[in-house]
This record gives structure tokens, sequence and C-alpha cells, in this order.
């Protein structure tokens, strides 16, 4: 073998001997890693956990025969109302004033929260709720029609819950109101209570109350003093002040 031949060999052996060695510093050449494995700690992110507040709200009928639609709770931010004295009733609740159907209350997009008995309120009964919510700057709404009537509800308008501490509890009295879209007439076509055995009307679309707003009502007339045609006694008649809530904050 020429003398050339066998230095060009040997060059390319010191190439793969040097290219081994570069790979064995970094991996080993031909053979598994013998490198430490580093450990990357990945930090642990927390999920915070929600805060939440609790309310036991309690309605309780005060009235002798004047049953209550379901209670209807709602909470929503200061900006809005479910009634003003001397303002038109919105569509909502004039169907809750006329015959009791809470649904569109329920729906109200200003709602927080919102929750309903599942049956009327007898008198003398007490309807209790536990409300749980996350937010601690709100207002509490609650509204039920009395049932022998036209469109007479009773409710609570924007009671601020903001300034309740665990433990505290007040007790408040709710007044009548008259929705002012269906005249006070009490002829049995028009109440859906069970001074008819609930075959009266209800909600009518129409409006043919003079007034159109919002007033304190005025009471129930009834056949007992002298409204002929009325279908309802001396004993669906009621003060003002209808119905007690006790608001606790419990958590």
């Amino acid at each position: 073998m020429s003398s050339f031949l066998m230095s060009k060999i040997k060059a390319k052996k010191s190439l793969i001997a040097v290219a081994c060695f570069s790979a064995i510093a970094l991996t080993g050449c031909g053979g598994s890693s013998s490198s430490d494995d580093v450990e990357v700690e990945i930090p642990v992110v927390e999920t915070p956990v929600a805060v939440t507040y609790e309310y036991e709200i309690s309605v309780t009928n005060l009235t002798s025969n004047q049953p209550l639609s379901p209670v209807t709770l709602i909470t929503h931010d200061d900006e809005f109302m479910p009634f003003s004295i001397g303002v038109t009733a919105s569509s909502a609740l004039e169907l809750l004033a006329e015959s009791g159907d809470n649904t569109e209350v329920l729906a109200l997009e200003s709602n927080i929260d919102s929750a309903s008995d599942s049956a009327p309120l007898a008198p003398g009964s007490t309807y209790t709720h536990t409300l749980e919510t996350e937010d601690t700057e709100l207002n509490l709404s609650i509204l039920s029609m009395l049932v022998n009537t036209n469109d007479a509800f009773t409710g609570l308008n924007s009671h601020d819950l903001s300034d309740y501490s665990v433990g505290d509890e007040k007790s408040l009295r709710l007044s009548v109101y008259d929705s002012g879209t269906e005249a006070n007439s009490e002829v049995d076509t028009t109440i859906p209570g069970p001074a008819t055995m609930g075959t009266g009307e209800g909600f009518n679309v129409s409006r043919d109350d003079i007034i159109d707003v919002v007033t304190m009502h005025a009471g129930v007339v009834s056949q007992d003093d002298g409204l002929t045609n009325s279908v309802l006694s001396a004993s669906h008649r009621f003060d003002n002040l209808v119905a007690k809530v006790s608001i606790k904050r419990i958590k």
C-alpha cells in the first residue's frame, strides 16, 4: 500500500476519533446518556376560593284571608328598583300584580340572584329561603300578589344588604300597593284567587285603571261594605301592613 494511501486512512481515523470524543463529551458515543437529570420545580398556581355570603330571609303572611302568590326574591344593584310610587308599572310587575305570575320578574336582566316559593303563601304561614351570593354590594327586593284582589301586591323595594355583618338581623313590615293596571272592580271574572275558586281571569294585557301608575292601595271594599257586585267579603279586607320580613346574615 502506498504511503499516500496510508496517510489518507490515518487522517480519516483521526477525524472519526475527534467526532466520537466530541459526542461523548455531550451525550456519549454509541451509549446511553450518563448526565444527571435536572429537576425543574414548577410553581403551583392556586385557584382563589370564592367567598360566599349567606342571608336567611323569612316572609310571613299577616292577613286573615289573603293568600300571597309565590313569594319572589331578587337581588340586584342599586340602579334598579322593581317599582316606584307614581311611576307606571313595568310589564313584569303588571303580570305579577294581576295574576301572581312571577316568571317575568325572575327573568329580569337586572337580577343578580333570584328565588321563588313553589306555592302561594297562606295566611299565617312563613316562607324561608337562604340566599347565597358572592356579592356584598347588592339590594334585596321581594314581590307577591294578594291573590283575592284585582292588582294589589306587597313588596320590599331595593333593601340594601351591604351593611349587614354576620349575625345582624332586621325585621320589616310590608305595605300593600296598587299596580294601577287594572280597575278594582272586585267582580268574580277579574280576581284569580280562591274567592272565585280560581275562575277569575287574572292578567289582561289591556290596562283599564285610569290611574295607570303605582300607588298605595286603598283597600278592599267588599260586598259587606256595600259594593254589591263584589265577590269579596269582609274577611278579605287587610290593613296596609300585610307581611313581615326577617333578614339575617348567617355567613
